[in-house]
């Protein structure tokens, strides 16, 4: 399957096999007149095998008490050849075999040709591949199968309620071997519960019960799930007819979706101040899919024309408590430009069942996770303090993590693989976790402040993006690149050492990862008060951080979440998994007792002792520490105005005479 090349970039492939016939007949007619027309910002797509014929899919999702997805698919065959169904691994966006934690959900598998149920076989060394010959003369298989959605139980998050269900097509679906999943044509259908209503990427066709939507490539469908529940609503965030874009929100009840009018206006202004940085679409609708529940599992996934944003109950209802969670719709939003749109060469495999390549996603996740924050500030979701805290965390965290002299960066893109996310990570201070996306921040803004520093504010890396996202407006993509496609156009921005500079950051161990930071005016600094940021992170993950004092988190039950390496908590032998039982001989209110215990401390002499349950076992843990609480901020340096400033300073309203690039700017 490697010989297949990546796919051509227009919107307009959506349709194309429906359309060959005519677009033929239309290049014929244009040829003979001596003139060809052709779009040269979106080429055709390469001639990749087609798959022959139409797979018919229906899901019958109404059994949300049981969780259980009906799956019933009609596939064209040539009776007579061995055939291979493949259920997907690798997924765009989720950088890892993404199917392992899904195929063991896959349940009652029968498959039969004229009626009559057909043998098949597992491959031995492909748990995802399913053998089987269908008899001479048979032109369709008959599959059926269930997919047992989690339920939460077994911590995995659930995907069905009582009121909310999440469907995401790859779960819901085998397709034959041998074509490129942009070739195979798929006409999805599903059924849902009596009343509920839906949201998708997909366009729907009128229907009865079972909802029916246009035919589209296997492509298209896998990255196009379907939200649906009792409880939804609608709203406009663009106002372009043309290419809409709409959020969509599903709730555990109707009282969670009090969406007052500043909110929606700081959502319609992430469409614009995005529009300003990338200055194209690439997309020709959008739907941000939405759930506010405390019951659904929480995430986000990027898709090129939608995205999946699971928030908790509380995002509309405690504005303040859910404020770490408003970077992620920025940030799945960027997604479509960095990501889908531009993505690396290692990930744009022609089906899913080809390993990917996850070395460049310091800059599909890392600059995203740099674009997420910033849109949140210039957008009006964070106020510009809560932006400068969200930052400030990221800054501490790296600053003290004892992972860097071992292990560097680059590494760490591997992560996906080596230690996918749904599994328990133990000491991922010491270990290292999935850190292309927050030290990848770093690196960006880092490379922000440096164009803005040695261009004397002609350029940023907003530059940067609009170059490199937002080229062939219009197009849908995959538009391909590798690590020298990301200098040559930092070089053309800003000419400079960019392959060094990278590279260092990426190679290097221990590096003082701040540079960007007191570059951009501020430095690293720690005070007694969390600010509402941190407490939104707190809240968020249902536990009190000490990470930079003890060195330790735990739940509302005294429970050690984590403990970082070599820190106070560390060196006192504490570890995760442990009950604190009680703080100084007190047992009630542990958590609270232990956050007085730590803010107290610079004033005492004695250790905070700690009573430990360690499995069967009890015993007193003393952390000799005297510096009370410490919670990161930035804090300004004395400079006119800091680069950090401008850049999360909005961009559809006048700038401040100090943050605008002199006149007349040339090329880089």
């Amino acid at each position: 399957m490697k010989e297949f090349k990546p796919r051509g970039c227009t919107i307009r492939r959506l349709m194309i096999r429906r359309l060959r016939p005519v677009l033929i007949g239309l290049f014929l007619l244009t040829f003979a007149a001596g003139r060809v027309v052709a779009d040269p910002q979106c080429p055709p797509p390469p001639a990749d095998p087609v798959f022959p014929g139409v797979i018919q899919l229906l899901v019958t999702a109404t059994d949300i008490e049981q969780r259980i997805f009906h799956v019933h698919e009609q596939i064209p065959v040539s009776g007579g050849r061995e055939l291979t169904l493949l259920y997907p691994e690798w997924l765009p966006g989720t950088h890892a075999p993404w199917g392992r934690n899904r195929i063991n959900k896959l349940a009652g598998l029968t498959i039969a040709a004229n009626g009559v149920p057909l043998p098949w076989t597992r491959d031995p060394s492909d748990i995802f591949a399913f053998h089987l010959t269908p008899p001479e003369g048979a032109d369709r298989l008959k599959v059926d199968f269930d997919y047992l959605s989690p339920d939460g139980s077994q911590g995995e998050g659930a995907e069905v309620t009582s009121d909310i269900l999440v469907l995401e097509w790859p779960s819901a679906i085998l397709y034959p071997s041998g074509y490129p999943v942009s070739q195979i044509e798929v006409e999805p259908r599903v059924i849902l519960p009596n009343g509920w209503r839906f949201a998708t990427a997909l366009e729907s066709l009128p229907g009865s019960q079972a909802k029916s939507f246009k035919p589209v490539s296997l492509e298209t469908l896998v990255d196009s799930p379907l939200f649906a529940g009792r409880h939804m609503a609608l709203w406009d965030l663009d106002g372009d007819d043309a290419v809409p874009v709409r959020l969509n929100v599903f709730a555990d009840g109707p009282e969670l979706l009090e969406f007052r009018p500043e909110w929606l206006a700081a959502h319609r202004a992430l469409i614009q101040e995005a529009y300003k940085l990338f200055e194209s679409k690439h997309y020709d609708r959008y739907d941000f899919l939405v759930t506010v529940s405390d019951k659904i599992v929480g995430g986000g996934i990027e898709h090129h024309r939608s995205s999946q944003d699971q928030t908790a109950a509380n995002y509309f209802t405690d504005w303040d408590k859910a404020l770490s969670l408003h970077e992620l719709l920025p940030h799945e939003y960027v997604h479509s430009w960095n990501g889908k749109f531009r993505r690396p060469a290692g990930l744009a495999t022609p089906n899913y069942n080809v390993p990917m390549e996850d070395d460049l996603l310091w800059v599909y996740e890392g600059q995203t996770q740099y674009w997420g924050k910033v849109l949140a500030a210039r957008s009006g979701l964070w106020a510009k303090k809560d932006a400068l805290d969200a930052i400030a965390n990221v800054a501490a965290y790296y600053k003290e993590q004892p992972g860097r002299r071992w292990r560097n960066l680059q590494d760490t893109t591997y992560d996906e693989v080596v230690a996918p996310r749904f599994l328990p990570r133990a000491w991922p201070s010491w270990r290292r976790s999935l850190d292309y996306y927050d030290e990848g921040l770093l690196i960006w803004l880092d490379a922000d402040t440096l164009i803005r520093e040695k261009s004397q504010g002609r350029y940023s890396l907003d530059d940067f993006a609009r170059r490199f996202f937002g080229v062939k407006d219009g197009c849908l993509g995959p538009e391909t690149y590798t690590f020298g496609d990301v200098v040559a156009v930092l070089n053309d921005v800003l000419a400079y050492e960019w392959r060094s500079f990278l590279l260092g950051r990426l190679t290097s161990l221990d590096r003082d990862p701040l540079d960007g930071i007191t570059r951009g005016g501020y430095r690293l600094v720690y005070s007694q008060e969390p600010g509402k940021y941190f407490e939104s992170l707190e809240s968020r993950a249902k536990s009190t951080s000490f990470w930079y004092s003890l060195g330790l988190s735990v739940d509302r039950e005294g429970k050690i979440k984590t403990v970082r390496w070599e820190g106070p908590a560390f060196k006192a032998g504490l570890s995760p998994g442990m009950q604190i039982q009680a703080v100084n001989g007190v047992m009630s209110d542990v958590a609270g007792r232990l956050k007085e215990a730590v803010k107290v401390s610079i004033n005492t002499t004695g250790p905070i002792e700690l009573t430990i349950k360690d499995q069967d076992h009890s015993r007193v843990a003393r952390i000799d520490y005297h510096d009370g609480a410490r919670y990161p901020h930035l804090q300004r340096i004395e400079v006119q105005r800091p680069l950090l400033d401008c850049i999360l300073a909005a961009r559809r309203a006048d700038q401040p005479g100090e943050c605008a690039p002199p006149p007349a700017a040339g090329a880089g």
